[in-house]
């Protein structure tokens, strides 16, 4: 009862940006206005990145900076010497005299190493280089994202090994099929925060501020431990940029035309479809004041008949120091737009691209989130962060299928480091509220919250091997009516208490050159979707199962990142292998003629694997050249494979559904002084296995089947040309003018070409 009374408080004083005010200067006191101050921003030299944890140290004094690489030390023992440092980077060193009453430094580190010192936060919740991870986790950098003109993340994501979208759903290493938009294992994290929606768990990708971003964090494997559920099979966590100590405007705009498929007869239109975007964005710092701003516009032309995507997003990054020590901000994302899609093709001849009668989706929806926070940091390593997210979700849709969420989420998170024995404690305090009214879900109204606290400890040994271990105790419960759709609802089906538990090793074995082993456990609730939504999809049903309950699971892998720098080429290489088990795994299944489909417990599912990458950064006769490429392996079984399994699937064999077993992907880019030339390839092979059911409902999809045993490859191709201050971008996107369908009865784009200009200030 104390712990939820504490979260509670925490919770309600979160979203009220007049308490976090009043809080921040509350500590106003911490500052020493007798003493000179030196502060300054420490940044990577190549990227301007921030680096945070960077040690900063003059005379007998020290501190360390923050995660925006922001530092303020109040001394008196001038004239010295101040010292930085940070893994993986030259030190750097300067002296400074006194008589002057404050000093602003731009301190910019030079790498040792690159990739294997990439600063990452999703694994500990605090920075760390990439190669001492006791996890697998990959970093997908910006110039990805921009580089291949996503309009919104999801079509950046493919390019990471043992990462696939399917059907708007996140999948890492097969841990999830196709889910019908209901009830993520992979959580979605702007800036640490979860954002996925309350009700049906669902990313919604276009949320994400891609004209802002400086990484994106893919870790791969249950993370409940740290993240609560949702985290069963892995985190996607994209970390927004925050201004350097020059003030910087982007703006760019962009043209996709769609050219004719193929097979011409599929092609319905005569003008063809296209997309028009634009975006923007500034980022500034002034002096204690940090601001970013962006915009995003985008006017699409599905190639699906009367398919269109129109909407408008206007994001903001605050943050001000008031101290050297204390810092408050708020961040804000509003997004409002209009739709139409189809959930299957009316057939897979003439009517490939236009949709099944009964199964479109009209929408008219306003998303925002407004993110208040506080961070604390106290000079013996303690740091002290409040952090908060109200987000909410109106979505008005076609066919009695609309729904309206809020949620609210705030956190409290301690650490501590003992740097000299190479140590660190992050613990925390969680509280969620949840509230939907949606007439897919028995046009009623419910409410849910969630209590949980976490730690976890990490201790080096020897400078050679790292220990991780955590824990987390998560309460959820969901009130609702005690009669939805007709039936009676048992109360104790919606409260549950989950402990979980993961263990991690990392052993540096040589130089640039780590051994690492995990095992963690993982749960996740039944999202109210899967619960509780009663639709249709032309003359498919979906019922509801008020009787579902949790699933849970864990994940284990072993694997070896070997970092290389042999004349001008630096990067890694990567293997591993994984092994998950899950109990009670939910899947939607078709049921009955009457009921259609609905989420059901399938019982225990095992998919083991491995995994190979390469990464690196190189120079041919004074050419840059980035690779990014690699290879997965699944094998994706039931524990137990019954007549009723087979008979719901059209394969006659062990395997799980939606699941490819082989996924190969690469990534080249050269820089030619002022040309960029990328090239993309990815190959997957066939789906194995889809609901039987789907092969009858929707026509031709056991034809199109029978013709696409090969899976498909894709290859795309982009060139940049830099001028002064402006980027000429040409980009080719299915090169190859692949027909393929990602999922059940819906085939992605023809050839397409993007045409962009961008202009860098």
């Amino acid at each position: 009862m104390i712990l939820k009374k504490i979260v509670k408080f925490i919770a309600l004083e979160s979203y009220h940006c007049n308490y976090l005010v009043v809080f921040g200067f509350f500590f106003l006191w911490i500052s020493n206005a007798s003493a000179q101050v030196i502060s300054g921003m420490v940044v990577d030299a190549e990227d301007n990145s921030a680096l945070p944890g960077a040690t900063v140290r003059i005379s007998q004094d020290g501190t360390v900076t923050n995660e925006l690489g922001y530092f303020r030390l109040s001394v008196k023992s001038l004239p010295s010497t101040i010292i930085v440092s940070y893994v993986g980077y030259e030190s750097w060193n300067q002296f400074i005299t006194s008589g002057i009453d404050s000093i602003f430094l731009d301190i910019r580190l030079g790498r040792s190493i690159h990739l294997l010192e990439v600063t990452t936060v999703t694994a500990s919740k605090y920075g760390k280089p990439l190669g001492e991870s006791t996890v697998s986790l990959e970093v997908l950098p910006n110039r990805l994202v921009e580089g291949v003109n996503a309009t919104s993340l999801d079509e950046s994501l493919d390019k990471i090994p043992g990462v696939q979208i399917i059907g708007g759903q996140a999948n890492i290493r097969g841990g999830a099929g196709f889910s019908y938009g209901a009830g993520s294992r992979v959580m979605l994290l702007v800036d640490d925060l979860p954002i996925l929606s309350a009700d049906a768990g669902f990313p919604h990708w276009d949320d994400l501020p891609v004209e802002n971003i400086q990484q994106v964090e893919i870790l791969k494997g249950a993370s409940s431990a740290l993240y609560g559920s949702s985290a069963l099979n892995g985190i996607i966590n994209v970390r927004t940029a925050y201004p350097t100590s020059e003030p910087q405007t982007k703006i760019a705009t962009f043209y996709t035309v769609i050219l004719p498929p193929k097979d011409q007869d599929k092609q319905w239109w005569s003008n063809a479809p296209g997309t028009f975007g634009v975006q923007a964005s500034h980022t500034q710092n002034f002096s204690k004041f940090d601001l970013v701003l962006g915009g995003y516009y985008l006017n699409r032309k599905l190639a699906y008949q009367d398919g269109d995507l129109r909407y408008g997003r206007i994001n903001f990054n605050t943050l001000y120091r008031i101290n050297d020590r204390l810092s408050i901000g708020i961040n804000g994302n509003f997004n409002q737009g209009k739709g139409m899609n189809f959930f299957y093709w009316e057939n897979e001849k003439s009517g490939a691209y236009r949709g099944a009668m009964g199964t479109d989706n009209a929408s008219d929806r306003f998303r925002y989130n407004l993110d208040p926070s506080i961070k604390w940091f106290l000079k013996n390593g303690i740091r002290h962060k409040l952090v908060g997210r109200f987000y909410a979700i109106d979505n008005k849709v076609s066919n009695n299928r609309s729904n309206k969420t809020k949620s609210q989420y705030s956190e409290y998170q301690f650490s501590k480091d003992w740097e000299k024995a190479g140590m660190n404690l992050s613990m925390g305090a969680v509280y969620n509220y949840a509230k939907v009214n949606a007439e897919l879900y028995g046009d009623t109204t419910f409410t849910s919250n969630s209590f949980a606290i976490y730690a976890q400890w990490e201790k080096k040994f020897l400078n050679k091997l790292t220990i991780s271990l955590g824990s987390r105790l998560e309460q959820y419960k969901l009130n609702s009516p005690q009669n939805v759709h007709g039936r009676a609802i048992d109360p104790a089906l919606n409260q549950e208490l989950k402990p979980v538990f993961r263990v991690g090793l990392n052993y540096q074995i040589g130089a640039y050159s780590f051994l690492r082993g995990s095992w963690g456990q993982g749960f996740r609730f039944p999202t109210i979707a899967e619960k509780f939504i009663q639709t249709s999809l032309g003359p498919t049903q979906i019922s509801p199962n008020i009787d579902l309950i949790s699933e849970t699971g864990w994940s284990s892998e072993i694997g070896w990142k070997q970092g290389v720098k042999l004349v001008d080429w630096q990067g890694f290489f990567d293997v591993s292998a994984f092994w998950s088990e899950y109990a009670d795994m939910m899947e939607f299944l078709f049921v009955s003629l009457n009921d259609g489909f609905q989420s059901t417990n399938v019982g225990g599912t095992r998919i083991a694997g491995f995994e190979l990458s390469l990464t690196g950064q190189s120079k041919f006769r004074t050419v840059p050249v980035s690779l990014l490429m690699g290879y997965t392996f699944l094998d994706p079984v039931f524990q137990d494979f019954t007549m009723e399994d087979e008979l719901r699937s059209t394969a006659d064999y062990n395997i799980l559904k939606y699941r490819s077993k082989h996924h190969m992907k690469l990534d080249l880019q050269v820089d030619f002084k002022r040309l960029d030339l990328g090239i993309s390839a990815q190959y997957v092979s066939k789906v194995e296995a889809i609901d039987a059911i789907f092969e009858l409902v929707i026509p031709g999809l056991q034809s199109f089947r029978m013709n696409h045993q090969n899976g498909y490859t894709l290859l795309d191709f982009r060139a940049n040309y830099h001028f002064q201050d402006w980027t000429l971008s040409f980009l080719v996107k299915n090169l190859l003018n692949q027909e393929y369908a990602v999922r059940p009865g819906l085939l992605e784009d023809p050839i397409n070409l993007t045409t962009k200009i961008s202009w860098n200030f």
